[in-house]
This record gives structure tokens, sequence and C-alpha cells, in this order.
């Protein structure tokens, strides 16, 4: 227990022969936020040089490609409907998903692109009913606008979300969307790609 009277953190030292007393008075180190604001300094900026690093000589900003195989393989497999793939794109186009679903009332394939602008794009194509697809893709606010022809084949512009554009293909036996935050020009592209 420490000796009542003494204030915590002091130290007194008294020489042998009692005729000198010294006193050394220990405070407890005080941080101020200028000791804090380096500290956090020290350790942020590695951090951030090493993070630089990494988007600037690894290409770390870039989307990460796919393997679409198994997707594709699953769809051509069940024979639900002609499937239709991205075929000779650019080089700066890249597809970051591909999935095979069920969905209801049907079945669904889904690829996920980046335009060479860094938008992102999404191609479905589903057997299921366009009256509930297209509310459930698009919201149900989606309205058919203009009719465009892209490489002999109609398509049908759709309203959607803000910032988005939305491109729909009937068929008979199934439907295709284009949709996503690309201009038109990337979504016709897009569509004109589908073989």
């Amino acid at each position: 227990m420490w000796p009542p009277g003494r204030p915590v953190g002091t130290i007194t030292l008294v020489e042998e022969q009692g005729t000198q007393e010294i006193v050394e008075s220990v405070r407890r180190s005080e941080r101020r936020p200028r000791d804090m604001v380096i500290s956090m300094l020290v350790l942020l900026v590695p951090i951030l040089l090493a993070f630089g690093a990494y988007r600037v000589f690894l290409d770390g900003g870039d989307p990460i490609a796919v393997d679409t195989t198994a997707a594709i393989d699953d769809a051509r497999h069940a024979n639900a409907f002609p499937v239709l793939v991205p075929t000779g794109l650019p080089d700066d186009w890249t597809t970051v998903s591909a999935r095979w679903q069920n969905v209801e009332g049907g079945k669904a394939l889904r690829f996920g692109l980046v335009t060479p602008d860094g938008k992102g794009v999404q191609v479905l194509q589903t057997d299921a009913d366009p009256t509930k697809v297209i509310p459930t893709e698009l919201t149900g606010d989606a309205r058919p606008l203009d009719k465009t022809d892209i490489k002999g084949a109609t398509w049908q512009s759709y309203s959607t979300r803000p910032g988005e554009r939305a491109l729909v293909k009937l068929n008979p036996d199934h439907m295709i969307i284009v949709v996503g935050g690309a201009g038109a020009a990337d979504l016709r592209t897009l569509a004109g790609s589908l073989n």
C-alpha cells in the first residue's frame, strides 16, 4: 500500500546521512493529441503506399475475369432454350460473373460484364414468363420505349432504374434482357455480340 500523504507517481530519495533530501517527480506519460496523430501516420503511410502500389503496378482496380464454361455447359445440357454467348467483344470488356439457375417459372442464364468505361452490364436469358421477369428485373415501373434493329433482330428498349438502360428481345421460347449503366452504344454492342 502506498504511504498516505505521498502523491502517486512521486519517488522520494533520501541520502543516508539525512542532510540532503532529493525529490524527483515522475509523472505518468500523458499522450497528447499530436502524439496520437503521429502514431496513426506511422501506421497509415505504409498501408497507403502498399495500396497505391497494388493499384498502379499490379492493376488492382481492374475487374477480375471469370471462366464462363461451367455455366454455359450447364445451360446447354438443360436444353431449356437456345443459349447465346457474348462473342467477339473487344478485349477491354470483362466477364465478371456467369450463373445458370432455376428461377420462378423456368431457368435462367446470367452474365455480368464490365464495359471498357467500367460500367456494369448484365445479360439475362430465360424461358420464364416475360410478364413476371420484366417487372422483376427492370422494376415494376418499366415501360417499353422505342424499337431498335441490331444485326437483323428487333430489340425493344425499356425504361428502368435511374442511370440504367435496358434492351429486351422476346423470342417464342425465351427472352433476353441486356441491362445496365452503360451507354446505349455499349448495350447495342453487347446485344449484337450474342451468338
